[in-house]
């Protein structure tokens, strides 16, 4: 991977990751364009450039961060369902990370349901305390988007809007709950491949982090205000529209999967 090709995938990290349309489908997507080679490295730099974008969660809401222990406890229970079940199937969460098929359907299933979320769960603007029930149950729609193309982001705020959340509130919460599920993720990632990552590849990171970090922050800025104003309609074409793509050019016999 060059560095070029590590910035365009960082700049994709940072401007999907906490929109709901699936941060790891677009970087298999990207990757396949590139013609990046599907070594261990490209799978643990998809993964670790999420550090970056966690610490854009840190700046911009690093008060939020100092408050009482309920806030982590509740935040822990959360991240619960996905340590249990990412740690039970990584292996097989992996083997899905190389099939664009995958997420093509997935992008186009989560699209039709973004297109009508707003109906189902009707916004509730008058923000609520969340309970430790609540944030567990949130936890586990977390879970499904461990199927790449379904979007934690997406997932983790329509768990949060059927519970009764508002939509900000929601999308708050699930950039919260992003700092240790990511964290966890790409630091058990980094431990399973430390021993392969070579000089030139510690750049690439770096180089890659930084850049997501500073995306992700002018993303997160716009995806808030958006939600607010506009819901998840437009998320939910775009989606659509990308999957139908993907799925056209695979039928035609074009090659999308990582090489």
């Amino acid at each position: 991977m060059s560095i070029w090709q590590a910035i365009i995938l960082a700049i994709v990290e940072g401007i999907t990751e906490f929109l709901p349309v699936s941060s790891t489908g677009h970087m298999i997507i990207a990757s396949s364009f590139m013609g990046i080679s599907h070594l261990e490295f490209t799978k643990m730099f998809t993964v670790n450039i999420q550090f970056g974008a966690i610490l854009s969660v840190l700046v911009l809401y690093w008060k939020r961060f100092f408050q009482t222990t309920d806030f982590y406890f509740k935040l822990a229970v959360a991240f619960l369902p996905a340590a249990i079940i990412g740690f039970l199937l990584n292996d097989f969460i992996d083997s899905m990370l190389e099939n664009v098929v995958v997420v093509a359907i997935s992008l186009l299933v989560g699209g039709i349901i973004l297109v009508f979320i707003d109906r189902i769960a009707n916004d509730n603007t008058r923000e609520r305390e969340i309970s430790y029930f609540d944030a567990l149950k949130i936890g586990f729609f977390q879970c499904i988007a461990m199927i790449p193309g379904v979007s934690r982001s997406a997932s983790t705020i329509i768990g949060g809007m059927l519970q009764g959340l508002s939509r900000k509130q929601a999308a708050e919460f699930s950039f919260f709950l992003a700092v240790p599920t990511m964290a966890a993720a790409g630091g058990y990632k980094l431990l399973k491949t430390y021993d392969t990552i070579q000089a030139e590849d510690i750049k690439v990171l770096l180089i890659g982090n930084l850049v997501a970090f500073v995306v992700a922050m002018l993303a997160i800025k716009f995806f808030i205000s958006f939600l607010t104003k506009y819901g998840f309609k437009v998320f939910g074409y775009y989606r659509i529209i990308l999957g139908l793509v993907l799925l056209g050019l695979l039928a035609s016999g074009y090659k999308l999967d990582i090489v």
